[in-house]
């Protein structure tokens, strides 16, 4: 069983896993499907092309329209942006335009950021708030600005790492020791 606050409105045919917890004027339309021990936060909008994993947070103030994507474990900052078309005009339609865009497992997206449609953001990624993303980002990597560029690399645990003074290239996570090898430009977990 899932918890519906009753200001929200959860459209007949929506998926919600159990434990999952949807608050204040929140609406999820009939084709969303939301995972188990997810939070919703209030005043939230979600479409029905969109498909959101297991421990999803998705704070205050966020529309996830159709053909997003979203892993498990992913964060979800205060007023996330989220588009699907690249050029929208009111006066033509474009809906078999929309581009799908993926969240991938354990990414955060900061408060106020903006993901532009047909983006993958990595496996354990970290968009900082504000940023603007208009390309891929890799697995563990640390963006900011707009548009959003690459400043470092983040560990699983979510934070920031350094180069190992013996070991250039590779990053070992300070929290919980965990190491990353650097390998073509990408961050790979090793253990």
């Amino acid at each position: 069983m899932y918890k519906v606050h009753e200001s929200a409105l959860v459209d007949s045919g929506a998926k919600i896993g159990k434990n999952s917890k949807i608050w204040h004027w929140t609406h999820i339309s009939s084709g969303a499907v939301i995972g188990e021990n997810c939070n919703i936060g209030q005043n939230v909008f979600i479409s029905n092309k969109v498909t959101i994993g297991n421990r999803v947070k998705i704070q205050n103030n966020i529309s996830i329209f159709d053909m997003v994507t979203i892993e498990d474990d992913v964060f979800c900052g205060p007023s996330v942006v989220f588009t699907n078309v690249k050029n929208p005009r009111s006066r033509f339609p474009r809906k078999d335009e929309y581009q799908r865009t993926i969240i991938r497992k354990g990414a955060t997206l900061g408060a106020n950021s903006t993901i532009l449609c047909g983006v993958k953001i990595g496996l354990g990624a970290f968009i900082g708030s504000g940023a603007v993303v208009t390309k891929d980002v890799n697995d563990f990597s640390l963006v900011v600005g707009n548009p959003a560029r690459h400043i470092g690399w983040m560990s699983e645990y979510g934070v920031r790492m350094d180069h190992d003074l013996q070991d250039f290239g590779k990053y070992i996570c300070p929290h919980t020791s965990s190491e990353y090898i650097l390998k073509d430009g990408l961050c790979l977990k090793i253990n």
